[in-house]
């Protein structure tokens, strides 16, 4: 099987490779985690090595990374990429011999095997916003377009440069003109390196084949491009420059692709006819003896090869390979080789940290951030049409059940029991803003550690879309709706204080939803978190029992209650001032509404009103701190 056919095309293009591309060598490299050690678990923490001793150079070219699942790829990867956690981390990285630079992940490329685009902008826009962003602001406007059209065209996206790339709700574009999107989104700094993790996952064979072939045309062109996968075809493994196998963390083979074959027929493992070798090298490391045949051996000889093979352990076929490789001459070549960067004059850095840096200025990062989020909530509008049509059906309906209460005994109870509703469903209503940061969570930990915008930056554009859009004009729309058809009092300061409170509320349990929600990964979790912190809310509220009558060791309780400060200040609004008479058998009693919210233990003073809003607000602060804490804090290396 012959695997030089792109050797000579390649040789052309060498000078120009060691001009553009740079020099990614590994030395020593190890890396281990932490196991078990919760407080669930009864067993002792432990560690469990995912990389040993790993040592090689990735050039100018296609650098592939295989292994079987499980076997150190991705995280080999992200060690080269500079985005694995430094606990755990030994060894180092250079860059054409020189120490990998803190902000390394800011400086080159990452493909994430997910796919993380904005899916309801356009290829274009998506393009415009990375070169917005991640170029220097010394490249002018114009530059920054040409450059994007440059890249449409490069990639072979001119056809669909205006469609939207599509999320679960939009039809979008196909799979691999997203993941060409991707790459462009990385390419927009034109990095000497990209690395790219599973490129082709999740892309029939004919797009993964033409995803590869556009790669293999940027290494031609001198970029250095490592990529981990899994089981190409063949005709994406001819395209590969160096080879590395992995088994178990530990590095069988690291050397030209082209010499993958003879290598391991040397130590015994001949290719059969039209196999696949990726597909060979595979069941070599997995022990699979079907595919394995002794290199020009008899029949006998080849059976008892096969027998051998089958009785003899995983683990065995593991440090065979590991053996028969530290003493091949690609081993010492690269050992050689390593060392002579090492003893270039640069001096191997001990340093493990992670600098983010920007190459715009807030206010920038602030204008097209802010900009691209109105513009995704626009363009949703199953999210943001939605929100206000089911508030615009609530409002109805509560208008419907309470409407025109009457200034008597059960204008009292209607009017206690509609402010109650009102606050709960605006509580539980701003509910939904818990999937604001878990829907976007990959794309926001891969655009911040690619130094695309501050956290500053994106915490302030998401918390004012979500505010602005999807919590202040359904509290609006509900309030001018619900307040009238009901018959709350008739003037204009209740009616505008009315809305400020219901406004308020909103805001609150918006901030105390992204406070719970904004470390979790999945919804359901955060989902149960604020359910049982709304019910505990909803009992202090101040209708299911009277809080005066509360034992003391639980009355404190009812300051942490959202419902509790919003049905209080709506009260002191809405029985201010009021007088509520019953007639009798002939007699007329009369009740004002200070005595009743004397009743209800709620003080009907000027304080007593907006000590409930200073409270909320206090609250709303703080939830929001927490969040940005929580974002601050989040785990963003793997």
């Amino acid at each position: 099987m012959d695997l030089n056919g792109d050797t000579k095309h390649q040789s052309s293009d060498s000078g120009r490779q060691l001009k553009r591309g740079a020099n990614v060598s590994f030395h020593n490299i190890h890396y281990k985690v932490k196991q078990g050690g919760g407080c669930l678990c009864l067993k002792k923490p432990s560690t469990k090595d995912i990389l040993i001793d790993l040592n090689g150079i990735m050039k100018p070219g296609l650098n592939a990374i295989m292994g079987a699942t499980g076997s150190g790829k991705s995280s080999f990867l992200d060690v080269l990429a500079a985005r694995k956690d430094p606990a755990g981390l030994t060894g180092e990285v250079l860059i054409d011999g020189a120490p990998q630079p803190p902000n390394f992940k800011c400086l080159s490329g990452y493909v994430v095997q997910d796919d993380v685009v904005m899916g309801t902008l356009t290829v274009r826009e998506n393009f415009t916003f990375s070169a917005a962003l991640r170029l220097p602001v010394s490249v002018s406007l114009k530059e920054k377009q040409q450059k994007v059209e440059t890249l449409i065209q490069e990639l072979g996206l001119g056809r669909v440069a205006d469609a939207k790339v599509g999320t679960q709700l939009i039809r979008g574009i196909s799979g691999g003109e997203r993941k060409r999107t991707n790459i462009g989104m990385e390419l927009i700094i034109d990095p000497s390196v990209l690395f790219l993790d599973e490129p082709t996952t999740g892309l029939d064979a004919s797009t993964a084949n033409s995803v590869l072939l556009l790669l293999k045309r940027m290494a031609n062109s001198g970029r250095t491009i490592i990529l981990s996968i899994h089981q190409p075809r063949y005709s994406i493994y001819r395209l590969f420059d160096s080879l590395t196998l992995l088994v178990n963390g530990k590095q069988v083979y690291h050397a030209p692709a082209q010499s993958a074959l003879d290598y391991f027929s040397d130590i015994g493992y001949t290719c059969e006819p039209h196999n696949n070798p990726a597909d060979f090298f595979l069941d070599i490391i997995n022990g699979d003896s079907t595919a394995v045949a002794l290199g020009n051996s008899s029949l006998g000889q080849k059976d008892e090869m096969e027998a051998d093979m089958m009785t003899s352990s995983r683990r065995g076929i593991e440090d065979k390979l590991l053996e028969e490789y530290k003493n091949s001459l690609h081993y010492r070549e690269t050992r050689g080789e390593l060392e002579r960067i090492v003893h270039g004059g640069q001096t191997l850095s001990v340093s493990r940290s992670r600098t983010i840096t920007y190459n715009t200025g807030f206010f920038t990062q602030f204008r097209w951030v802010l900009n691209r989020t109105f513009r995704n909530l626009m363009l949703t509008p199953q999210t943001s049409v939605a929100q206000v049509a089911v508030t615009l059906f609530l409002a109805i309906i509560v208008g419907a059940i309470f409407f025109d209460v009457q200034n008597d005994q059960s204008g009292i109870q209607n009017r206690f029991g509609a402010l109650f509703f009102i606050v709960v469903n605006q509580m539980f209503s701003s509910l939904s803003s818990a999937e604001l940061f878990i829907s976007e969570r990959k794309l926001f930990i891969h655009e911040y550690i690619s130094g695309y915008y501050r956290l500053s930056v994106y915490f302030l554009s998401k918390i004012l879309c979500e505010i602005l859009m999807l919590r202040t004009v359904p509290a609006v729309v509900f309030t001018c709706v619900a307040y009238f058809m009901i018959g709350l009092k008739p003037t204009a300061a209740a009616f505008f204080l009315f809305m400020f409170t219901v406004t308020l509320v909103s805001y609150t349990a918006t901030g105390m939803a992204l406070a719970i929600a904004a470390d979790q990964t999945v919804v359901a979790i955060a989902n149960i978190f604020m359910t049982i912190a709304c019910v505990f809310m909803m009992i202090f509220a101040g209708l299911l029992v009277n809080l005066p009558s509360i034992v003391s060791w639980l009355s404190w309780l009812k300051y942490l209650s959202i419902p509790r400060y919003g049905l209080s200040a709506l009260q002191v609004n809405e029985f201010t001032g009021q007088m509520f008479c019953q007639e009798y058998m002939g007699n007329t009693t009369c009740t004002s509404g200070e005595e009743f919210l004397a009743e209800q233990g709620t003080d009907a003073s000027s304080w007593g009103l907006w000590q409930n809003h200073v409270a909320l607000g206090v609250m709303t602060i703080v939830f929001l701190s927490i969040t940005y804490l929580k974002l601050r804090f989040i785990r963003k290396f793997t």
